[in-house]
């Protein structure tokens, strides 16, 4: 009995000695994976070094790394800078970085912006928009083409003359209508919107007041009876003030001549009756 006692002793001793051992070893071993590991972790790290800083994050974190220099530095955020995105696994939350030509993206095949030169387009990033497409320098995206779009034509206006609608037969009638889409850049111009032709009424006469510009300018320049005769000067008083007293002399002279001619006429006549 007391045999199996001591027997029992050392099994269990040498099992202690081996447990020891194998704690001892991996002990050794973590300290050659993580040689500066620190106990007081900051900024979301759960595991962290003094050199490399963060070697794990706490729950729901995402780990980065960020280059400083010739260095890079193990960081924990809440979300992932831009030109990463983040993908969470069981055992390690990380964030993977975009594509060269995409500033921001979902994942590794779907970009939400475009670095300076490229157009976004199904979540890539291209150097021309493909054909039917057009790119907006705005928003840098690769976005449908626009065409104008215009409403129906108003109905024709009144026939009109200078601004009339009275005092003439022939005058010229309009109708409008409005755009409604403006074109993009590769978009159909838009057409005319407005139209003019000519159109023929019966004539009727202007109340007062309606007159036409042309009327009121004839009837501004047409002159009164009175101030007619005293504008136009004397024919004969323009004569005779231009004539010589010596010119004068002869006319006098000349009708008497012919007075006299007349009473002799008339004298024969009534001998010869």
């Amino acid at each position: 009995m007391r045999l199996r006692l001591i027997s029992w002793f050392f099994i269990i001793l040498n099992f202690m000695e081996y447990i020891g051992s194998q704690n001892a070893s991996r002990g050794r071993r973590q300290r050659r994976m993580h040689p500066n590991v620190s106990q007081g972790c900051q900024g979301g790290c759960a595991t962290c070094s003094d050199y490399n800083g963060c070697l794990s994050c706490k729950p729901r974190l995402f780990f980065v790394l960020e280059r400083i220099g010739m260095k890079q530095i193990g960081v924990c955020l809440s979300s992932c800078p831009s030109g990463y995105y983040g993908t969470r696994y069981p055992d390690i939350n990380k964030c993977t970085k975009c594509k060269a030509d995409c500033d921001t993206c979902f994942n590794k095949n779907f970009c939400t912006k475009c670095k300076s030169g490229f157009y976004l387009h199904l979540g890539k990033c291209l150097d021309n928009c493909p054909e039917g497409l057009e790119a907006n320098n705005h928003t840098m995206e690769c976005v449908n083409i626009v065409h104008c779009e215009v409403s129906e034509w108003n109905p024709w206006s009144p026939c009109t003359k200078k601004g009339k609608t009275c005092g003439f037969k022939r005058g010229t009638e309009t109708r409008v209508r409005e755009i409604m889409q403006h074109p993009s850049a590769k978009g159909n111009l838009c057409p005319p919107t407005n139209e003019t032709r000519k159109c023929t009424v019966q004539r009727k006469k202007c109340q007062k007041g309606e007159r036409g510009k042309k009327g009121r300018e004839r009837k501004r320049k047409k002159p009164n009876k009175g101030e007619s005769k005293e504008a136009i000067p004397d024919s004969k008083g323009l004569e005779s003030s231009k004539e010589t007293p010596e010119q004068r002399e002869n006319k006098q002279q000349q009708k008497k001549r012919k007075v006299q001619d007349k009473q002799q006429k008339s004298v024969s006549v009534s001998t010869v009756h």
